[in-house]
This record gives C-alpha cells, sequence and structure tokens, in this order.
C-alpha cells in the first residue's frame, strides 16, 4: 500500500513538472508567432506584425547577459548581409530585438554603442515582461525565426547554424 501511494504521489508530481516546464502551445516550427508590440527606445509602438512580409528573426536579448551582448555583432553581419534579399515566403530579413532590460539606459547604451541599427523594442519589465512569458523564455539568448506570414520556421539558433537557417529560405 505504501508503494501504491509513494508511486502515485511521485506520479503527480513529475506530471506537474511536466506541465510547468513544457513549451508553450503553438510555438511549434509551423505555426504561427504570437504578436508581440512594444515601444521601442522612443516610445513608438512597434508591432511584429508590422514586418509582415519579410523574414524576421525575433531576438530575446538584454544588455546584463554577456553571451547576448556578443551575439550582436555576429546579428549585424547578418543583418547587413540579408536585409535586401528575397525570401520564399518574404523579401528582405529585419531583426526584432525584444530586449528583457529593467533599466532603459543600459539598453540605450548599448544600443547605441554596438550601432544596432534594426528594429529595438522593450517594455523593460525584466522576467516579468508578458512576452516573456508567451514566448516561455527559460534563457536568453532566444530567438525565433519567421517567415513573410509570421510561420515559424525556427528556434533558438546562433552562428553558423542560425546562417545556414536563413540561407536556406534564399530565393535563388
Amino acid at each position: 500500500m505504501k508503494n501504491l501511494i509513494l508511486t502515485t504521489v511521485l506520479l503527480v508530481f513529475c506530471s506537474s513538472l511536466s506541465a510547468i516546464y513544457a513549451q508553450v502551445p503553438g510555438l511549434e516550427k509551423g505555426n504561427k508567432a504570437p504578436e508581440i508590440s512594444l515601444p521601442d527606445p522612443n516610445g513608438k509602438e512597434i508591432s511584429l506584425s508590422s514586418l509582415k512580409g519579410k523574414l524576421v528573426l525575433i531576438d530575446f536579448w538584454a544588455t546584463w547577459c554577456s553571451p547576448c551582448v556578443e551575439e550582436q555583432t555576429d546579428l549585424a553581419r547578418l543583418f547587413t548581409k540579408f536585409k535586401n534579399s528575397g525570401f520564399t515566403n518574404g523579401k528582405g530579413f529585419e531583426i526584432y530585438g525584444v530586449s528583457l532590460d529593467a533599466k532603459k539606459p543600459n539598453w540605450e547604451n548599448v544600443v547605441r554603442s554596438k550601432k544596432i541599427s534594426w528594429v529595438q523594442v522593450s517594455d523593460l519589465k525584466f522576467w516579468k515582461s508578458p512576452v516573456a512569458k508567451t514566448y516561455n523564455i527559460q534563457e536568453l539568448p532566444f530567438n525565433v525565426l519567421i517567415d513573410g506570414k509570421g510561420i515559424i520556421l525556427a528556434k533558438n539558433l546562433h552562428g553558423i547554424d542560425l546562417e545556414k537557417a536563413i540561407s536556406k529560405y534564399l530565393t535563388k
């Protein structure tokens, strides 16, 4: 009897953990990416859907995340390389940077010092940002590649893997 109770308790506990850490439904390849609409450093709301028709990398990052800041140099190279390219389901490449910072001056300083020229948005709510919950952000950096219709093509690719994924959708 004790074994049955212990087994049941363990089963319920494991089921609860898997539910907590399960991927949010709808964030799988082939699904539409959830809308994001946040202010840029000047306070202007910019929605993800405003980039419709382009291949878009949604880049979740923060200034306090050193791998995120380091990755901005590689993202700048990819942005320059692909921004005017044609893709199978879109024309042009855009990066939609979502900062999970809490301090606006820190965010603005890194954007300025790294000469980040693509879209940057943040609600400055750190991990409490509703976007972090919607996209089930567990760690940074994290990204999602979407096509011109907002369909998820890939998630959490970096370096050469990201470049190969973008190149895969180039029109010849």
